[in-house]
C-alpha cells in the first residue's frame, strides 16, 4: 500500500538571494576590486555562498516537480511507480529538512570557518581521555560533512588521552553548525582505567568560536599582548623541536591565553596564535553585546560555565542527551562515531524558538 507522504515547499524569500548575488557581482566588476585581496576573498566567499543556497533551492524545486509526476503517474493507476515514488519522497523531505536548517544560519559569522578547543575537565586520566573521544567525534563528523579539519595545538595527557586540543575546521557554515556545541560534555560509564570496573563521571569543555577574516579589525595593541615561547612537545615528553619554537600569548586587558606548538617555526606559530587570540576576542565581544540584549529582555534562564549541555551514558543504559533541547540518541557508538546532526539541527532550532 502507499505511504502517502507530506510535501510541503520552504518558504525562501528568492528574490532578496538575487539581488544579494546581483550586488556581489557587481563588486567583483569594481577596478579596484583586487586591491585588498583579504576584503576580495571575503566577497567572493560571500557571493559564491549565496549562489551555492540560489542553485539548491532550484534543485530542490526540480525534485519536487518530478516527485508531483511520480505521484500523478501512481494517482493515475502506474502502480509500477510506487516504490520509485515512496524513495522520492524520503529523499526529498530530508533535503527539505536540511536546507531549511541552512536557513536558520543568519547570524553574523555562521558561515566562516571555525576554531574548536576541547579541554578536560577535573579527573586525570578519565577526563584526558573523554577529551580524546569526543575529539574523534568531531574529527569524524567534520569528515563526514565534507570539511577539512587541522589541528592547531594540542597537548598529551599525562598517561592516556589529550588535555587539550584545538581544531580548525574549515568549511561553509562550520562555525554557524558547530556554535552550539559550546559547554561542558558529561561522560558517564565504567572505566577502563579502574581495575575495580566502578563507574565514572567524566567532564570536557568544548569551546567554539568563528574564524575571523584579516578584514575584521580587532583593537589589539602590541602593550596589550604578552610572547612567551617554549619547546614543542609531542607524546611521551619527545621533543618535535629542539628550539623554542612553541608560542603562547597572553592578552592582558581579558586575561586571553592561546598557544601553538603545531609548525617548526615560531614565526608560523605566532601567526596561528594570533589568528586564534583574534577570534577569541570577537567571541568576547559577541557575549558582551548578548548579554546587554539579555539585561534589556530582562532574566531569563541560561546555561552557565560548568553545568552539562549533553550527558554521554554507557552504563547503566545507552543515551545521549542534550539538556537544552531534550534531543535524545539511544546508539551511543553512532553518536561518538560522528553523527552528530540531530544535537546541531536541534539546538540551531531551539536557538529560533522554533521547537
Amino acid at each position: 500500500m502507499l505511504i502517502i507522504y507530506m510535501i510541503y515547499r520552504v518558504f525562501f524569500d528568492l528574490d532578496t538571494i538575487k539581488d544579494e548575488i546581483k550586488v556581489l557581482e557587481d563588486k567583483t566588476q569594481d577596478p579596484d576590486f583586487w586591491n585588498n585581496p583579504d576584503e576580495s576573498q571575503v566577497v567572493l566567499k560571500e557571493m559564491n555562498i549565496a549562489k551555492k543556497t540560489y542553485n539548491e533551492y532550484n534543485n530542490l524545486e526540480a525534485e519536487l516537480e518530478e516527485t508531483n509526476m511520480l505521484l500523478e503517474f501512481v494517482e493515475l493507476g502506474e502502480s509500477s511507480f510506487e516504490v520509485e515514488l515512496e524513495e522520492k519522497m524520503k529523499l526529498l523531505n530530508k533535503e527539505i529538512e536540511d536546507f531549511k536548517i541552512k536557513l536558520l544560519l543568519d547570524e553574523e559569522y555562521d558561515a566562516n570557518d571555525s576554531i574548536l578547543t576541547i579541554n578536560a575537565g577535573a579527573g586525570g586520566t578519565e577526563a584526558c581521555d573523554w577529551v580524546e573521544m569526543l575529539y574523534r567525534m568531531y574529527d569524524r563528523w567534520a569528515n563526514k560533512s565534507g570539511f577539512k579539519v587541522e589541528i592547531l595545538d594540542s597537548l598529551q595527557g599525562d598517561e592516556a588521552g589529550i588535555k587539550s586540543i584545538t581544531l580548525n575546521i574549515k568549511g561553509d557554515y562550520s562555525y554557524g553548525l558547530l556554535k552550539g556545541e559550546k559547554g561542558v560534555h558529561r561522560l558517564v560509564r565504567i572505566s577502563p582505567f579502574d581495575s575495580n570496573a566502578r563507574r565514572h563521571t567524566s567532564f570536557a569543555a568544548v569551546n567554539v568560536v568563528p574564524e575571523i577574516e584579516n578584514d575584521v579589525s580587532i583593537n589589539m595593541s602590541s602593550e596589550d599582548l604578552k610572547v612567551d615561547t617554549y619547546r614543542s612537545s609531542g607524546a611521551g615528553g619527545q621533543h618535535v623541536n629542539t628550539t623554542d619554537s612553541a608560542v603562547r600569548i597572553t592578552h592582558i586587558p581579558t586575561n586571553t591565553v592561546v598557544t601553538c606548538q603545531k609548525e617548526r617555526s615560531q614565526i608560523k606559530n605566532r601567526e596561528t596564535a594570533m589568528k586564534i587570540l583574534k577570534s577569541k576576542l570577537i567571541e568576547i565581544e559577541l557575549e558582551k553585546r548578548a548579554a546587554e540584549i539579555q539585561s534589556i529582555k530582562g532574566s531569563e534562564s541560561k546555561i552557565e560555565w560548568g553545568s552539562q549541555i549533553r550527558s554521554y551514558v554507557f552504563q547503566p543504559y545507552k543515551l545521549v542527551k542534550d539538556h537544552r533541547t531534550k534531543a535524545e540518541e539511544g546508539n551511543v557508538d553512532k553518536v561518538m562515531d560522528g553523527d552528530i546532526n540531530l544535537f546541531i539541527n536541534e539546538y540551531l532550532k531551539f536557538q529560533k524558538n522554533l521547537t
